[in-house]
């Protein structure tokens, strides 16, 4: 298990609710971005059972952190498969602590709540994994761009390897077993001159009459599908394809890269493959093999069709 991609919290049965929703309306008053408003309605009756795979979804208009908050859920009880959708976060969490940032109406902000309490746990590292290709499958049925992903969940398009996407998984153990909270951030719209360095967007990369809204009940549907097959298969990640699906995704593997690890440490090598739990297979500039739970990773000199010309990203 890819033990260090999560945060893990202890809640107790009496757990906090979550915080009341703020009321409608944008605190700035942007009438802009409130005509692209979720449409909450279409939303569950795309997503939510019987219709739908999953089994509740909330639209808020600003919360802190949609992980947080549905964390907060999950100790309240939360059933499986739950979803919290947010027009904006001011609080997001990227990994290793890093800020995530999404102003109203520009992208994609939801965070889902799972409870695969038939899968071992040592398995619950791919999920992260799995959740990064869902993201991707929907994604390349939107743009004429290249997709591909950077391990182990960054969404990255175009010829130059801008960052789209990217997702935190966090686990909180309680009462009713593990619930794993899995949060997805993805621009859909914006130029590259108005989001962060590095950043891009489905709509700057060739994405036309974007609607937020069927973006994301195409994310949740794709994510809802790989996550029953490996579901199903108690989470073996070649039960259905699932690793080598990933491989043939994952632009970092086959490329000299720099992996950034948690407190301050790097290392630098040949990306060679990923294992039975998701870690990165490493082959180091020393000539040792080492497999990484966590860790950021750069491309110092990316390979393939898959990625497009080489660049720093």
């Amino acid at each position: 298990m890819t033990r260090a991609t999560f945060r893990v919290r202890r809640a107790t049965a009496s757990g906090r609710p979550p915080p009341p929703v703020p009321p409608p309306g944008l605190p700035d008053g942007n009438v802009r971005h409130m005509e692209q408003a979720w449409d909450a309605a279409a939303l569950r009756a795309a997503l939510v059972s019987p219709a739908g795979p999953w089994a509740r979804l909330d639209v808020v208009e600003r919360v802190g952190s949609t992980n947080a908050a549905l964390l907060r859920s999950a100790a309240s009880g939360a059933p499986d498969r739950s979803v919290l959708v947010a027009e904006h976060q001011d609080a997001g969490r990227g990994r290793l602590g890093r800020e995530w940032v999404s102003p109203p109406g520009t992208g994609v902000t939801v965070s889902v709540l799972l409870r695969p309490g038939d899968v071992p746990p040592d398995r619950y590292g791919w999920l992260p994994l799995l959740t990064g290709l869902a993201v991707r499958d929907a994604v390349r049925d939107l743009l004429p761009a290249k997709v591909c992903l950077k391990w182990p969940n960054d969404l990255l398009l175009g010829a130059e390897q801008r960052k789209a996407g990217g997702i935190l998984a966090e686990a909180a153990s309680g009462p009713d077993g593990t619930a794993v909270v899995l949060g997805i951030g993805l621009n859909v719209v914006g130029t590259p001159a108005e989001l962060p360095a590095g950043a891009t967007s489905l709509a700057a990369e060739g994405a036309e009459a974007v609607d937020r809204t069927k973006v994301l009940v195409a994310v949740l549907t794709r994510l809802a599908e790989r996550e029953s097959a490996w579901r199903a298969s108690f989470g073996d990640p070649d039960a259905h394809r699932l690793r080598a699906d990933y491989r043939a995704a994952c632009a970092s593997l086959g490329a000299e890269v720099r992996v950034e690890l948690p407190g301050g440490m790097a290392v630098t090598g040949m990306a060679e493959d990923v294992d039975g739990d998701g870690r990165l297979l490493l082959l180091g500039t020393d000539g040792q093999r080492r497999a990484i739970a966590a860790g950021d990773v750069v491309h110092l000199r990316p390979v393939d069709d898959r990625t497009g010309a080489p660049a720093d990203g």
